[in-house]
């Protein structure tokens, strides 16, 4: 006895070793993922939105045959590998990765088209209209079939857009030829920021500008591949019903009715929409889950209920059914009115799963619904998951979904024996349910794309969303059903008064002090720590699922842990803006590149723009002439110019220097310049002063070369 004491004397064999903690927790883990194979399904579009992830965070363009590598491999060990449940299951990540990766290559590859490299005109664009939306300034028009003068086809966009005159009178189908400029598919406002250009691409999208003279007809195009009649046909379809919405109901009435029934938000004034936005009501002008779901529950209910009015074919038919079926059908018209936009894609599939799994008998809404229609979309268009309208309406429909099967039982239980009190008192406590989990799981997304938190939206949408769906569409559909027979002005002046009350609620709702807070963007790694911890949140049932907790409150933290650029320029050199004593950002000019300043703005956390010279340049960091200024950061000297005459003296005493026009010269103080030809081959460069000395990124730093990047010579940033 007394050897073993003396044997384990300073010791603690009571406490294994680390590795074994590690073990243990991996164990349980791997149970707890057994334990819930029933959800393994509603994994698979996150894997496969992971290798459309990787895609599109490479700085450079992959070989074509990865993702498709990938897949291959993946299918075979999975084959191979069949009667171990460990490999078939990492076999079906690898596929679903490799699979998503090889659709965002295959898509970004078949949507290839020429595009602007230089502005060009003025000159005369030709084209065939295929869509026209209406502006305050006059119709944007889209073209196909493009022929630019003194151009030759290779280099000319498969696509462009033109504002034309607002007197114009241009309809879709039209071949039109208009005196324009145009110019390239605008670059991201800073390293980092929402990226324009990436967008158009899949859009093929390859210049926009505006039309210097009248718009003549019957043009000649170019020869190719026409848009297709059908096609031509619904968005001329889409022209007629706006124009003929705003014409029975003028102003921002008939604007936002028009938006509700056919997706043209065009026409809808911009105090309207900011007032939407701050009151969290912005959802609605987009056609998404709840427009859609109302059009199909009116279409379901109203033709059930008029069939079982029937008796012969109430008692001998499945008049549910047919009426689901019938809904099908039309969701599937007001898909294609609507625009077939993201969120009314993901809408309309998710409405004909649920009520084709009517049709044949099953649960009509789960989350497997959910996965499915999120699988359909992202092997359709992969470049979807990247935009606020996917992640936002996928982010509410998987927290309510999952909140609603949770809450399944105890709303069962409170409804069992309930009268109409009950009922309705359940209605407007879920609704607020509905308003708060929404909020809160579209909230970080809105916060990365867009900086701003809507405080008082539970409120407005408590008003709002009733009105909507019991008043608002009901009388849409109506309208839509009337308007072949020259009579839909008797559905939508009711509808207007309903959308009257929501424009004042929105306006009296962002009026209210504090409505809005605007925050710095959150960094994209905070949206990944919070997707992947609403999702471990959501799609879990145990109570491991908790653990998703840590994750979401990780990412938001992330907010004031994104460093914040000292200087920013643009790409054009004529907008710069300098972190100020109090820690905003100053602005160069308040009078230049307005939409690049609003942008840097937002993404600061700001909203009011301040010039940097707003104090004379006096007591601050800032010292300014008629040829540039000269801005101190603690040990560093930075001069801006604007004019080459003081290039030569700022050379000789700045470590940085920062010219809005070429520097043809050595510099011997300066460390790191950034001159007109830097930016104009890099893009936008944003500064950040470090303890180690500045660091500099541009554009093409952030996003590297991909298809949809400008072919330009690119060179290394000179350091003296």
């Amino acid at each position: 006895m007394s050897t073993d004491i003396t044997a384990g004397a300073g010791t603690r064999p009571d406490r294994p070793p680390p590795w074994h903690v590690f073990a243990a927790a991996a164990m349980r883990l791997c149970s707890f993922v057994v334990d819930e194979r029933e959800r393994w399904l509603l994994w698979a579009p996150v894997f496969f939105g992971t290798g459309i992830a990787i895609y599109f965070a490479l700085a450079f363009e992959p070989a074509a045959w990865i993702g498709a590598v990938i897949l291959g491999v993946g299918i075979a060990v999975g084959i191979l590998g069949r009667r171990w449940q460990s490999v078939l299951l990492a076999a079906i990540v690898a596929a679903l990765i490799g699979g998503g990766f090889a659709a965002a290559q295959w898509r970004s590859a078949s949507v290839a088209a020429p595009v602007l490299q230089k502005r060009f005109g003025p000159g005369v664009v030709s084209g065939q209209v295929v869509r026209v939306e209406s502006r305050s300034r006059g119709p944007r028009i889209l073209l196909d079939r493009v022929v630019l003068s003194r151009t030759s086809p290779e280099a000319t966009p498969g696509r462009v857009r033109i504002v034309v005159k607002r007197s114009e009178k241009v309809r879709v189908g039209d071949r039109i030829s208009v005196l324009a400029k145009l110019s390239p598919p605008s670059a991201p406002a800073a390293p980092g920021a929402y990226d324009f250009q990436r967008r158009v691409w899949f859009e093929r999208l390859g210049a926009t500008g505006f039309a210097l003279g009248p718009v003549g007809h019957g043009a000649d195009i170019a020869p190719g591949k026409d848009v297709g009649r059908a096609a031509l046909w619904i968005a001329g379809l889409r022209q007629t019903m706006s124009e003929r919405i705003r014409t029975a109901l003028p102003g921002a009435t008939g604007a936002v009715a028009a938006a509700l029934i056919v997706g043209d938000r065009s026409a809808i004034p911009k105090d309207v929409v900011e007032a939407m936005r701050e009151s969290g009501l912005a959802h609605l002008l987009a056609i998404s889950g709840l427009h859609m779901g109302l059009v199909a529950a009116t279409l379901f209910f109203g033709l059930r209920g008029i069939l079982a009015l029937v008796e012969p074919l109430a008692l001998r038919y499945p008049i549910k059914k047919w009426a689901a079926a019938a809904a099908i059908l039309g969701s599937l018209g007001y898909l294609l009115i609507a625009g077939a936009t993201v969120p009314t894609q993901r809408a309309f599939a998710m409405t004909g799963l649920m009520l084709f799994a009517v049709i044949l008998d099953r649960t009509a809404i789960s989350l497997r619904l959910v996965a499915w229609a999120a699988m359909i979309i992202l092997a359709l268009a992969p470049e979807a998951l990247l935009g606020a309208s996917f992640q936002m309406s996928f982010g509410a429909v998987v927290a309510l979904v999952a909140t609603y099967e949770a809450l399944r039982g105890p709303i069962s239980t409170h409804l069992a024996g309930g009268g109409f009190r009950r009922r309705i008192a359940l209605y407007f406590a879920t609704l607020a349910l509905t308003s708060v989990i929404a909020g809160l799981a579209t909230g970080a997304i809105a916060l990365y794309h867009f900086g701003r938190i809507a405080h008082f939206g539970l409120a407005a949408n408590l008003v709002a969303v009733p009105l909507t769906g019991l008043w608002i569409m009901p009388w849409a559909v109506i309208a839509c059903a009337l308007m072949p027979f020259g009579l839909e002005s008797l559905a939508l002046t009711p509808m207007s008064w309903g959308l009257e009350v929501v424009i004042a609620t929105a306006g009296k709702v962002a009026s209210w002090p504090g409505a809005v807070t605007h925050v710095p963007a959150m960094p994209g790694f905070g949206l990944i720590l919070v997707a992947l911890g609403g999702l471990w949140l959501c799609l879990w049932r145990g109570r491991w699922r908790w653990g998703g907790m840590a994750a979401l409150l990780a990412g938001l933290l992330t907010i004031p842990l994104a460093p914040r650029p000292d200087i920013l320029i643009s790409d054009t050199g004529r907008l710069m803006a300098v972190r100020l004593a109090d820690g905003g950002l100053g602005l160069s000019s308040r009078r230049v590149e307005r939409f690049t300043a609003e942008r840097w703005l937002r993404a600061d956390g700001s909203i009011e723009p301040r010039s940097w010279l707003s104090r004379k340049g006096r007591g601050g960091p800032l010292k300014c002439d008629s040829l540039g200024c000269i801005y101190r950061r603690g040990k560093e000297t930075v001069a801006l110019l604007w004019d080459g005459r003081a290039i030569a003296e700022d050379c000789r005493t700045a470590s940085v220097v920062i010219s809005a026009v070429p520097v043809r010269r050595r510099c011997p103080a300066a460390h790191t310049v950034i001159d007109r030809f830097d930016l104009w081959r890099n893009g936008a460069h944003a500064l950040y002063f470090e303890p180690a000395g500045p660091r500099v990124v541009s554009v093409t730093d952030a996003r590297g070369v991909r298809p949809w990047t400008p072919r330009r010579k690119r060179w290394k940033r000179r350091r003296n």
